[in-house]
């Protein structure tokens, strides 16, 4: 993402933030464009060498006490240092009434400045979660997400393969549709992806033959989540008599989304097979693999050790 602007900031936050406008409204126009957030301790004290003034500013207790600590002159002079280097933003927290030369010179740049009634330490977390969400890496993937015992699936392959009819049978024991269809991806802390769906057709499902059904309203609210992080990839496939498919599962396959490799298992539909069970055990196969036991591995170390027995 390039940016987004001061006021999409604003309406996305203002309730959760509890945030008031009170300055500088011609700047909403501005561009928020890093995802960090900075609390100018040393730069409203003079220091302004290394001051980080692309980042959003967090005024707490500590700023605004130091503030009213000088003289008019000097309080002038420290915030005209701090605005004239052209921060995106300004929120003072604990609901401080911030100092009249704030405001004015903010006015004047064209700067906003909120207010917000949250105590600094949870207003700054909460920004810099909203942030980062917002400026991850991200992509977007045709195919099914649900989560099965706590593992999160995503459901891949071609039109007609069945992945809509075997989510729904996964929801109807019982588990929980993220997305049908299309699957917002977003790379989170560098190390995991978190999918979602559309907020337009969130927790919608295409049957064919039934048309669009809505699995929240049929299955309830119990039966849907409106984000899953992906723990494993599972590709369905017409079954090729031809081809060679996966027997004992001693080789691990990875799927690669945004850098991230993901557990990867390919499954060949043909009639008969029960899709739904085979992901609940996948699911259940991957959980107790997490948990440091990998079956194919153990029975196939039993067998090399009865091999090595009877040789001797």
């Amino acid at each position: 993402m390039k940016g987004l602007t001061v006021r999409q900031f604003y309406d996305s936050l203002a309730e959760k933030l509890q945030l008031r406008l009170v300055a500088g409204e011609q700047g909403l126009k501005r561009k928020i464009l890093i995802s960090e957030i900075n609390r100018p301790g040393l730069a409203l004290s003079g220091y302004i060498d290394f001051f980080a003034h692309r980042r959003g500013q967090v005024l707490g207790k500590v700023e605004i006490s130091y503030l009213r600590s000088l003289s008019a002159a000097e309080r002038k002079k420290r915030i005209s240092a701090f605005l004239r280097k052209k921060i995106p933003f300004c929120i003072v927290a604990r609901n401080y009434v911030p100092p009249r030369e704030l405001s004015a010179e903010a006015d004047r740049l064209g700067i906003p400045v909120f207010r917000s009634s949250l105590v600094t330490t949870r207003l700054f977390n909460l920004c810099t979660i909203f942030l980062e969400e917002i400026f991850s890496p991200h992509t977007s993937i045709i195919a099914n997400l649900v989560e099965v015992y706590g593992v999160g699936v995503l459901i891949r392959g071609k039109s007609g393969v069945g992945k809509s009819e075997c989510t729904l049978s996964l929801v109807e024991r019982g588990h929980r549709l993220v997305s049908d269809d299309y699957i917002y991806v977003r790379l989170i802390d560098g190390s995991y992806l978190e999918g979602e769906g559309s907020e337009l057709t969130r927790f919608h499902m295409e049957i064919r033959g039934l048309g669009i059904i809505d699995v929240r309203k049929l299955f309830g609210v119990g039966c849907v989540r409106q984000r899953k992080r992906l723990d494993l990839a599972v590709t369905l496939e017409i079954w090729e008599r031809e081809k060679e498919y996966e027997r004992l599962g001693l080789d691990e396959e990875y799927l690669t989304i945004l850098g991230v490799d993901i557990p990867h298992i390919l499954i060949p539909v043909g009639p008969g097979r029960d899709l739904a069970l085979l992901i609940e055990v996948a699911a259940l196969n991957h959980r107790i693999k997490r948990m440091g036991y990998h079956s194919a591995r153990e029975l196939d170390r039993n067998v090399r050790d009865l091999i090595s027995q009877r040789e001797k």
